[in-house]
């Protein structure tokens, strides 16, 4: 059995005002994500319970005009965003965006 192969985005972009974050795949596909959805979604343990997995983070609870002030690499395998509303601990896998599903 082998190991899946990630890739890694060639292009990562802000867009309208940090709302919207595109990303850009070795394949040409590219991924555009609200950031309402992405700051929703978060992984880190502070939005999802790290025994069951539950989360934590209500979606009324974000802000319905939250903006991604920036966003990094994270080595080969993530990003990282740092958030309107202070919070910046999430990583979204690259494989997790890539499926469309962070």
């Amino acid at each position: 059995m082998g190991l899946k192969r990630i890739p890694i985005p060639t292009d990562v972009e802000l867009q309208e005002e940090g709302r919207r974050l595109r990303i850009v795949w070795p394949d040409g596909t590219e991924r555009s994500f609200a950031a309402f959805d992405l700051r929703a979604s978060c992984p880190c343990a502070g939005c999802v319970d790290e025994l069951s997995g539950k989360r934590t983070l209500k979606p009324e609870d974000v802000d319905p005009g939250i903006q991604a002030l920036e966003v990094g690499r994270v080595g080969r395998y993530a990003l990282q965003v740092r958030w309107s509303d202070g919070h910046h601990t999430g990583i979204y896998s690259y494989e997790s965006l890539f499926e469309g599903n962070p």
